[in-house]
């Protein structure tokens, strides 16, 4: 009796086993996005922004939302707000935009993120301790509140429900301006990925990092510098591709993109990941032909 229970709770466990992977979607592609301001949105969103988003593109909550309602771990229509309700414009809107105009039309396209403003890459990592969080300011505090001060967790717990429904094909990142300057900076992305592809049981280096550019010396940037430490992270991490941000315009204050240019940002991760797929855009600008020059279109 005690063994026909065994193979009864094994089959039962070996049906749901195979009932969840048959919910997988191969054709939902999956972004994990991570970083600090930039990627959190800091312009305001413009009327142009808003509606007539594909609902091929989609977006996970990782925080709960009142307006517009939204609950951790549901997807929705990647309409912005895409972090939280009071942040704004970010380069996944574009980015999502981007590529479900370019893949083929059952190609859905799905973003997870977890970004927090005036974050060093410590405050990602899976081996940040929260305790110390009594130290930062208040506003930093209130939001990793939003993330029940551990970041990482949430973002693997969200992750995790995003790869039931679909296939991780990539991770976005863009974060630097509170590490400025750190020569160790590249090392500790370089765990912050590998602990993410070990925590979501996908073998290391199989998925691409796209790493964006901070706000150049050339626009203003007052970290500009530090882009040259994110341009070495290859020599760290094979997969990554780095993504420019040569021209593009900052708010004023030096740290910031304007919204055209977290709009151009967007199209540039998602030239990237195309080209790495092998797809070119259908449509070419002049100077996005040129960009387009300079990617590495091989399939890995």
């Amino acid at each position: 009796m005690i063994r026909t229970r065994h193979i009864i709770s094994g089959m039962l466990a070996l049906f749901t086993s195979l009932s969840a992977l048959a919910q997988t979607d191969p054709d939902f592609h999956i972004y994990i996005c991570i970083g600090q301001s930039n990627m959190e949105g800091n312009a305001r969103i413009e009327p142009v922004d808003m509606g007539d988003v594909d609902g091929r593109f989609r977006v996970m909550a990782t925080v709960d939302y009142m307006k517009p309602e939204r609950k951790i771990g549901e997807w929705y229509v990647a309409e912005p707000p895409l972090v939280r309700e009071s942040t704004g414009l970010t380069p996944m809107d574009y980015f999502g935009r981007a590529m479900v105009e370019r893949l083929p039309g059952n190609v859905k396209v799905g973003v997870v993120s977890v970004a927090i403003g005036g974050c060093r890459i410590e405050h990602l990592s899976k081996d940040y301790d929260p305790l110390t969080l009594s130290g930062e300011a208040e506003w930093f505090q209130d939001y990793m509140h939003f993330y029940g001060d551990y970041p990482y967790g949430r973002l693997i717990a969200c992750a995790k429900k995003a790869k039931e429904a679909g296939v991780i094909k990539g991770i976005l990142l863009h974060q630097g301006e509170s590490n400025n300057g750190d020569t160790l900076w590249c090392g500790k992305v370089k765990r912050l990925y590998e602990d993410i592809l070990s925590d979501l049981g996908l073998p290391q280096q199989s998925i691409p990092l796209y790493a964006g550019e901070l706000v150049s010396k050339e626009m203003g940037g007052v970290c500009g510098d530090m882009n040259c430490i994110i341009r070495s992270l290859p020599e760290k991490l094979p997969c990554v591709r780095i993504i420019s941000s040569e021209g593009l315009p900052q708010n004023g204050d030096g740290l910031h993109f304007t919204a055209s240019a977290y709009r151009e940002l967007g199209h540039r991760y998602a030239e990237s990941a195309l080209a790495l797929m092998g797809i070119l855009p259908s449509v070419e600008s002049a100077n996005e032909s040129e960009r387009i020059a300079d990617l590495d279109v091989s399939s890995e």
